[in-house]
């Protein structure tokens, strides 16, 4: 708990939540009081994007740190009381550092470097192997195959460590090197059966194990910022980073203002849609593995079992071609009120999990081979594209979660839908359809809500019922969301 001037102890506070999505980073500053109050305040937004170098599609993280030191410096202008700063982000990618140098910008997990790796990997070890020792369901860019292309390039000898993205900011704010348990989860160097690095694999691969710093669960104290940041941003005491669910999927869970676990599904929908359950104990069975289920850490220990489906990524970068192809800006609302007047059976379900959209470029075009492939229709406009598109990640979400439900013996009765995607409402009404049950739309920030409430309960301003569930209360209490009930 904090004490204010006078004495008196406080119930809450304000944080600082860097938030990196695929697309765009925000800072926010959170406001707590678990009595009721959970707001936030968005005080920068900066794009984000890959950047094609000579050596590949690479993120600019010099570029990122630099908006989020910017953003800071707004945040404790508008908040100086600012208690601490917790950073989330997308998985799998990392910075490899010597001493405190980066080695060049991150690589872009849709780099295309990564599929000899994963052959490479695969014939010493093969997935089912991985799949028993890790959890992971199978997907070209962990980072374990990451950093097979990585030694093959001969890089990887040169660093001294290798920090996920929300670690390797923390590292340039503090100076401090770790790595925060749920985002490490999907390094495929974890073991799935305690939580801790699988050494054995690290040794089998040919990587260093001094590469990988110590693990931290979330709600630790990573360090101080440095007095050189501290300087920068203008703040009027030392601050501490504390590590939160820095997998973005994991601080979006902690988010879903789930009544009953155990008979609810979530799906966080943005650029991916990560559909799944929250568990107690890993799914590792061979019909989890031919599923292509993944288990993931989650916040206190919950594990994360879910599937990737290819997400709003399938419309944004189509609307992105539409726009490159006409020189016109478009405007997404008015493109899906036309795919809304669009019957829904005058277009075909495509397989949206086919690897062919993982990659930029002309989506539209794919989705048209797809069609022409299996002797099915393709769309005659944008509106009929679009409405495609949302049907078949709706699709994809329902079978997703009949799945889920199947391989861990639950019987579920509500679907959470948070994120981005929880905006859609054609999205989310024909998830409900499709599923055949209730979907519970919202919060749109439950990433950032999820970090900010981590934050909250390591100050202890949850000092009274510090559980998960006392947090999505307050998110309930605080963002109702909207329902969509299953059409006949």
């Amino acid at each position: 708990m904090t004490t204010n001037a006078g004495g008196a102890v406080a119930t809450g506070g304000a944080v600082a939540a860097i938030d990196l999505g695929a697309t765009s980073g925000r800072v926010m500053i959170g406001r707590v009081d678990p009595r009721g109050t959970l707001q936030l305040e968005q005080v920068a937004r900066f794009p984000n994007g890959p950047v094609r170098l000579a050596s590949g599609l690479h993120w600019d993280l010099t570029g990122l740190y630099a908006h989020a030191l910017r953003g800071l410096a707004e945040a404790v202008r508008v908040e100086p009381g600012i208690a601490s700063i917790g950073i989330d982000s997308w998985a799998v990618d990392y910075a490899l550092f010597r001493g405190d140098r980066m080695l060049g910008e991150p690589f872009h997990y849709r780099d295309e470097r990564n599929e000899s790796a994963v052959e490479r990997v695969h014939a010493k070890h093969p997935f089912a192997e991985l799949y028993r020792r890790n959890g992971l369901q199978f997907l070209p860019f962990n980072t374990a195959y990451q950093l097979e292309a990585e030694k093959s390039d001969g890089i990887l000898g040169l660093a001294d460590r290798a920090l996920l993205v929300p670690d390797a900011l923390a590292f340039l704010l503090t100076g401090a090197r770790v790595a925060e348990r749920t985002n490490a989860s999907t390094t495929g160097l974890v073991r799935v059966s305690d939580g801790t690095w699988d050494t054995e694999l690290m040794d089998a691969l040919g990587f260093d194990r001094s590469l990988f710093p110590d693990l931290v669960e979330p709600g630790a104290r990573i360090g101080g910022i440095r007095a050189s940041v501290q300087s920068e941003i203008g703040a009027l005491r030392p601050i501490d980073v504390v590590a939160v669910g820095s997998h973005d999927t994991a601080s979006a869970v902690v988010a879903v203002p789930m009544a009953d676990p155990d008979t609810s599904a979530y799906i966080s929908c943005g650029t991916w849609g990560l559909v799944g359950l929250e568990l107690r104990e890993p799914v590792t069975t061979d019909a989890a593995r031919a599923a292509n289920f993944t288990n993931e850490g989650g916040v206190d220990g919950r594990v994360r079992f879910l599937h990737n489906v290819m997400g709003l990524w399938l419309l944004s970068e189509s609307v992105r071609q539409w726009e490159r192809e006409t020189g016109q800006s478009l405007d997404l609302p008015t493109l899906l009120a036309d795919a809304t007047e669009v019957p829904a059976d005058s277009v075909a379900v495509f397989d949206a999990n086919d690897p062919r959209f993982l990659a930029p470029g002309d989506l539209p075009a794919r989705i048209a081979a797809w069609y022409r492939e299996h002797d099915l229709p393709v769309p005659l406009n944008r509106a009929a594209f679009t409405r495609a598109i949302v049907e078949s990640l709706a699709e994809a979400f329902a079978g997703a979660v009949r799945t889920a439900a199947t391989l861990a013996g639950r019987t579920l009765q509500t679907i959470h839908v948070v994120g981005g995607g929880s905006l859609n409402q054609l999205l989310c009404q024909r998830t409900a359809d499709r599923a055949g049950m209730p979907v519970l739309a919202g919060p749109v920030e439950a990433t950032a809500l999820g970090n900010v409430l981590v934050q909250a309960r390591a100050q202890g301003w949850f000092a009274g019922d510090p559980s998960l569930e006392a947090m999505r209360d307050l998110v309930a209490r605080t963002h109702a969301p909207r329902r969509y009930e299953p059409r006949t």
